[in-house]
């Protein structure tokens, strides 16, 4: 039978007591200090295996981790009650502090059993203002200054204009911005090579500090292409609450080998034609045509600049391939003719409620929307593809799926030899619309993908050289960890920071095996990625 002190603690467990304390004091001592001494056991027993190759900065940070590890093991609930009634602390904050938190409550817990405690000479744990200490050196080896008169990081991520508009990234840093974002799956190393030089010479005009992160792509699982939707073009004036005109619509008419306006969003519509039609036009003249729905409409021109003819419309109109617009000559003998030219299908999507099914198929063939019958009920589900069709087979029955960062969710319903019958249980609207080329998510299926894709090799030679951290997307367990340092490793362009992006359930899991490893690295944080 294991032998105790007076008190109730175990041999060697560092606490001498002399007689004294009830029963139940007793007990919670006698746990407490099992606990100890299974948290330094576990830590000695891991320390080869797990902290060997850890970087110098964080090895007191990795044991502490180890320490929370063995200490969530156990069911605290029943000694967090204890612990409280008593009018101690509850454990509940220890975690950047496991040990100083356990020797502290052992402390004070037997000096309420009238036992004084021993503590070893030679134990060495990291106490709280170490931890704290060390938690601000970690966040600012990461992430830079902590910034003035605020004790969270704002970070930003770029847009694709940010490369040529260099007052938008200044904007960004006067307002605050303390890390720039590049996500890596949009646009290319010139891009982005102007984006960092944009920040570059912001910094030196106002000498405020920015980190960069860039994002590699990691696997691409998104949805697939649907359908060209209709070629139509459609502009509308601005009215009032009675309906009346209040900002005429505004349409450019340039010829077809004239090149693209400057600023596409200043115009309602940008209509191309002939350019020998285009000669005949003249300022206050009058163009008529029936649009898409067979109603008459017109517009008038109004001015002329580099880009082509300006006009003013105020009534919505729709305007096909189809469509001919018809232009009076000045002797009022006969019209000039010309079709619209060089319209681009629309976008399409498919659209869904809460209660819908949605077919996602691997096939190559592009999506589309449900089929709908005369009463508007649905007579074949939605369909839409996937990018990466082989984790189809990875993916159950009743397993959650999220589009669009989150937007439409739903759980799988059932598998077929078309795809995945998804069930839509969560829409960001009342109908939400769901085009190709977005985001799609299986938080809780064992995906067999790699977080380390032949692209991102082909990048993060780019990534390592220019940015101060690299983020990982799809980080799911401790080996893909280990094979983004040894890419680093091996490009020996410099040792940036990394950031462990946490997208599913299985990363979740891993993400103590995880740290071990990204702890390897000079400096390393975690994103709980939203989709």
């Amino acid at each position: 039978m294991e032998s105790v002190n007076k008190c109730g603690c175990p041999p060697g467990s560092g606490i001498g007591c002399a007689a004294g304390g009830g029963q139940s004091k007793d007990a919670l001592i006698r746990r407490l200090g099992d606990m100890r001494n299974e948290m330094l056991r576990f830590a000695l027993d891991c320390r080869g295996a797990a902290l060997g190759e850890i970087d110098p900065a964080y090895a007191r940070s990795a044991e502490n981790l180890l320490h929370y590890l063995a200490l969530r093991r156990h069911d605290l609930r029943e000694i967090q009650s204890e612990l409280a009634e008593l009018g101690l602390s509850s454990l509940g904050r220890s975690e950047s502090h496991v040990m100083a938190t356990i020797e502290s409550v052992l402390k004070t817990l037997c000096r309420v059993a009238d036992c004084p405690p021993d503590v070893s000479e030679d134990m060495t744990t990291l106490d709280f203002k170490s931890a704290k200490r060390l938690l601000e050196e970690h966040t600012e080896r990461l992430l830079g200054p902590v910034p003035e008169g605020r004790n969270v990081y704002i970070m930003v991520t770029m847009p694709s204009d940010a490369a040529d508009n260099y007052a938008l990234v200044r904007g960004l840093l006067d307002s605050g911005m303390n890390c720039m974002r590049i996500n890596c799956a949009h646009d290319d190393p010139e891009k982005w090579t102007r984006m960092i030089g944009n920040l570059r010479r912001a910094q030196e005009e106002t000498g405020k500090p920015c980190k960069i992160i860039m994002d590699l792509p990691g696997p691409k699982l998104r949805t697939g292409p649907l359908r060209p939707g209709p070629c139509v073009i459609k502009y509308r004036p601005v009215r009032d609450e009675y309906g009346r005109v209040r900002k005429p619509a505004k349409i450019l008419l340039r010829a077809e080998d004239a090149p693209a306006p400057e600023d596409r969003n200043a115009y309602d519509a940008v209509l191309t034609v002939s350019g020998e039609w285009l000669k005949k036009i003249h300022l206050g003249g009058m163009i008529r045509f029936i649009d898409a729905r067979g109603s008459r409409r017109s517009m008038r021109i109004t001015s002329w600049t580099e880009e082509g003819f300006q006009a003013d419309a105020v009534r919505t109109a729709y305007l096909t391939l189809e469509t001919l617009l018809r232009l009076k000559k000045r002797d009022g003998l006969g019209e000039w003719r010309t079709n619209v030219t060089g319209i681009e299908p629309q976008e399409n999507f498919v659209t869904v409620s809460t209660g819908d099914t949605l077919l996602l198929t691997g096939s190559s063939e592009p999506g589309c929307p449900a089929e709908r019958d005369a009463d508007e009920k649905v007579t074949s589900p939605a369909v839409i593809s996937c990018t990466i069709p082989e984790i189809l087979g990875d993916v159950n029955a009743g397993d959650p799926v999220w589009f669009d960062d989150g937007k439409i969710g739903g759980v799988v319903e059932e598998k077929t030899g078309d795809g995945l019958i998804i069930r839509i249980a969560h829409t960001s609207s009342e109908t939400a619309k769901l085009g190709s080329d977005k985001g799609i998510n299986l938080p809780e299926s064992k995906l067999d993908l790699p977080a380390i894709t032949p692209e991102d090799v082909s990048i993060l030679e780019f990534v390592v050289e220019h940015a101060d951290i690299v983020g990982m997307s799809f980080a799911n367990t401790p080996e893909d960890v280990r094979s983004l340092l040894a890419h680093i490793k091996r490009i020996g362009k410099g040792e940036p920071g990394i950031v462990l992006k946490i997208e599913t359930r299985r990363g979740f899991s891993n993400l103590p095996a995880m740290l071990l490893e990204a702890m390897k690295s000079p400096s390393c944080g975690v994103m709980i990625a939203r989709g």
